[in-house]
């Protein structure tokens, strides 16, 4: 058994299928914010430009810092372009490189190719990885439970069902444990009065806040928000991370997983949820020297809800200025 990284979320049932364990190397980086930070300038003094995202220098450094990760699965298509010269970085220091692409228009016959290319560079079959989804999706029911808990009971935080959510990229490289933990912490969470029940008898109520785009680079922004009388009810790419699809089908499971392919599909999803979840607002977090900056235009074009586009650069906290546009925006809200 062997630890492979990720880049981002993959069809992680091979990894296991293959008796490896998946280390999603984005968790490992924001981890720690102080540490976080030295990843991010380590990865500056080895030549990579400031003008680079914050996360593809942050897991640079994270993969060397890691030896016993020998191998990482990269994904080429359907996240970062600037991966291309991440997975040529780190070939210099000699971790062999896995890639692997979600193609554009979620062609059926090319993500199966794809598939096959990482059931055979891992050594596994299809009937491994198969038994391994069964085994995953049990685990993703509780997450599942968690984000209801979120939304409908409102007796979890943002930034809990963040965390749950995000870690199901990787199910924290055991299934079982982790599974283990959220049965846990579902108990914990039903006893729970409602979050939302700290503002019965004052004029405000508490604002339900959609969260859309990649994870937060900033720790603090869920609390921020929770301080300020505004909760995350619903966090977009990473409830995507927890294959919230009820499919026996492994190929239809990555086809409706929405994030890698175009903002159009995230879109309707975003908007689904929205109604669902009787959203007041939306915050649309873009990380800077992203290309998905510019799909903020059609975000804006398409949903009918009010929108703030929050920029994030390194993990050091919500900047003041950031501060000031989330305090008017949730004042906005209000009025």
């Amino acid at each position: 058994m062997s630890k492979i990284g990720l880049t981002t979320t993959v069809p992680v049932e091979v990894i296991y299928a293959a008796g490896d364990t998946p280390v999603d190397l984005n968790n490992i980086f924001i981890s720690d914010p102080v540490e976080a930070m030295r990843r991010i300038e380590e990865a500056e003094l080895a030549g990579y430009p400031r003008s680079v995202c914050g996360w593809i220098k942050g897991l640079y450094a994270t993969a060397l810092q890691n030896p016993e990760i020998k191998k990482i699965v990269a994904v080429t298509q359907g996240d970062c372009s600037n991966t291309h010269a991440l997975m040529e970085t780190w070939s210099e220091h000699g971790i062999g490189i896995i890639p692997f692409a979600f193609p554009y228009d979620r062609d059926r016959d090319m993500l199966v190719l794809q598939l096959e290319k990482l059931i055979t560079a891992l050594g596994t079959s299809w009937d491994k990885v198969l038994e391994q989804k069964r085994r995953l999706d049990e685990v993703r029911k509780l997450a599942w439970e968690i984000d209801r808990l979120t939304w409908e009971e409102n007796k979890v935080s943002g930034f809990e069902n963040h965390l749950c959510l995000v870690s199901c990229s990787d199910f924290n490289g055991n299934p079982e444990g982790f599974a283990q933990e959220m049965e846990q912490f579902i108990a914990e969470a039903k006893g729970r009065e409602p979050l939302s029940s700290k503002f019965k008898g004052r004029r405000k109520r508490e604002l339900r806040i959609g969260f859309m785009g990649v994870p937060p680079i900033m720790p603090d922004l869920y609390n921020f928000l929770e301080d300020h009388g505004a909760r995350v009810v619903f966090n977009e790419v990473q409830r995507q991370f927890s294959m919230p699809f009820a499919t026996e089908d492994i190929v239809e499971q990555y086809q409706l997983y929405t994030y890698p392919y175009n903002v159009f599909g995230r879109i309707e999803d975003v908007a689904r949820e929205a109604e669902r979840r009787e959203l007041d607002g939306i915050i649309h977090y873009t990380q800077s020297f992203c290309y998905r900056q510019i799909e903020d235009l059609i975000v804006r074009k398409r949903l009918e809800y009010p929108i703030m586009n929050l920029e994030g650069e390194n993990p050091t906290g919500i900047d003041a200025r950031s501060k000031m546009r989330l305090e008017s925006f949730i004042q906005m809200l209000r009025e």
